[in-house]
């Protein structure tokens, strides 16, 4: 994947594409733990979001620049 794209000739990092991407999935991820009640069980729900996310960043992030 190339380290800058162009975007209606605004020249933007490619991670930032990644990181749209995982604000998607990381909110159907969201909504699938707040359906099943995984909050109910986190010391802190928002750390626990926020965690995810970065987990799923770094996942992406590190499939792609292998």
């Amino acid at each position: 994947m190339p380290r800058e794209i162009a975007l209606f000739g605004v020249y933007m990092p490619s991670l930032t594409l990644l990181f749209l991407a995982t604000l998607a999935g990381g909110w159907a991820l969201d909504r699938l733990a707040a359906w099943f009640g995984l909050y109910r069980h986190a010391w802190h729900p928002t750390l626990l979001r926020m965690s995810l996310f970065t987990c799923l960043y770094g996942l992406i992030a590190l499939y792609i620049y292998r």
